[in-house]
């Protein structure tokens, strides 16, 4: 039976894990990238559909691509930033589902249902990357994601070959640097969005 975590390991992965605007001159490895998707990809989805791609952008050219693509201050963390990824979906993650869920002839759910197939990308592909910035924070390492960039563009740039991917959500990856955090925004108690029935 799985115990409670220390409070230690509960500060790392929520009560003082923070978004970071920016980062130390550390570099990210390979290795911590293979670590994180290792940890993330244990994370449940429906029908284990994991339909997450994901482009790791940790050369000065890829940076420099995606930086062109974003908007506002986004640029210039994508720039700065160790490494940023790319949460792509595939919009086809059924074609998959033979090998990654075989208990039931689970493809035949989605096939020639483009809808069902965009909703269940994008909440699990979601998913994902909540578990990437998880993963993440439980291997010492910090992150910043944002949505503040031109989705089309992106797809364009980094999925021309698998046009079926499509862009969620990126983040910057590194060792935060605690000057580029802002205050804490609000934290409501229970009482204030939950109910119980």
């Amino acid at each position: 039976m799985s115990q409670p975590l220390a409070d230690a390991a509960l500060d790392q992965l929520f009560r003082t894990a923070r978004t970071y605007n920016g980062y130390l001159d550390k570099p990210v490895t390979e290795a911590q990238l293979h670590a994180i998707w290792d940890l993330m990809k244990m994370g449940p989805t429906s029908a284990n559909q994991m339909p997450a791609r994901l482009v790791w952008c940790v050369t000065p050219e890829a940076k420099e691509k995606l930086a062109a693509l974003a908007g506002g201050a986004n640029p210039d963390k994508i720039r700065q930033a160790p490494a940023t990824v790319i949460i792509g979906m595939d919009l086809d993650f059924h074609e998959q589902l033979p090998w990654l869920f075989p208990h039931t002839d689970a493809k035949s759910w989605f096939d020639g249902n483009e809808p069902l197939r965009q909703i269940s990308a994008m909440r699990n592909s979601t998913l994902q990357g909540g578990y990437f910035i998880l993963a993440a924070r439980a291997l010492g390492l910090d992150t910043g994601p944002m949505s503040g960039f031109d989705n089309a563009a992106v797809d364009a740039a980094f999925f021309a070959d698998t046009p079926r991917v499509k862009s969620n959500f990126i983040s910057t990856l590194g060792y935060g640097d605690p000057a580029t955090i802002f205050e804490r925004s609000p934290r409501p108690d229970f009482g204030t969005f939950n109910t119980i029935a």
